[in-house]
């Protein structure tokens, strides 16, 4: 059967429902890197020798379009609560929406009710690719259904170190929201996924698997707590 332009790129998401999210979207701004003859920067939990460290994300803020279309994505579909309105300082012709993404840590959207919702993202060196937000492995299902419910296409992959489901706001901008595969405890993910990259370094493998994450955790004296998510694709090489 002949193949559609459109249907070029795409993958079928676990469940039945609205159109996939297109393949090109998620893998925006993937390029071919030339091989150095220089040594990998080291991939460690340690703090660098840096003269000062961050001490943690406080807020991201995109352009959006307009207040109603951006309050039905992320307050009524994703379920931030919307804490702040003002006018954008820099500009008080445009409002700016100040959303909790669940944690404190704050998601902010200049709007303007000139502008109506985008088609799609602009592909360019320093653009965002794209947002990922925490969500609870076992609201995976309802998660899923209700961006069915909302018409909104998505995939779901199997990144190995996490589990993620892929959609679009209303701007076309890539929204991932992720849940972690194992249980982390507070204040040691970054010493598990730096573990677990040396374990697939020394495996050979082209990225990290169940079993450097289980090897991670076991090896940091930490148990090994895997949460019952959907069997999926690892989404490589497609």
């Amino acid at each position: 059967m002949a193949t559609s332009s459109e249907e070029v790129g795409r993958i079928t998401p676990v469940s039945a429902g609205p159109r996939p999210v297109p393949l090109a979207f998620i893998r925006l701004g993937r390029l071919s890197i030339g091989m150095s003859d220089e040594e990998p920067a080291p991939v460690t939990s340690e703090l660098p020798d840096a003269p000062f460290h961050t001490s943690g994300t406080d807020h991201i803020t995109v352009w959006g379009s307009n207040e109603e279309d951006t309050l039905a994505f992320y307050r009524d579909l994703l379920g931030m609560p919307l804490v702040l309105r003002q006018p954008n300082l820099d500009d008080p012709s445009q409002t700016h929406l100040f959303f909790d993404t669940g944690d404190g840590r704050i998601l902010t959207v200049f709007v303007s009710d000139e502008r109506a919702s985008a088609r799609g993202q602009r592909v360019n060196t320093g653009a965002v690719h794209h947002l990922c937000f925490s969500v609870e492995p076992d609201e995976y299902e309802d998660i899923m259904a209700a961006l069915e419910g909302a018409g909104k296409g998505y995939n779901v992959f199997d990144r190995g170190i996490f589990h993620s489901i892929y959609t679009q706001d209303n701007n076309g901008l890539v929204i991932e929201l992720s849940a972690d595969k194992y249980e982390i405890p507070d204040g040691r993910k970054g010493e598990v996924l730096a573990t677990a990259q040396r374990l697939r370094e020394e495996d050979g493998a082209d990225f990290a698997h169940d079993r450097h994450m289980e090897g991670a955790l076991e090896e940091l004296g930490l148990p090994v707590n895997k949460h019952d998510l959907p069997e999926a694709d690892a989404g490589v090489g497609v």
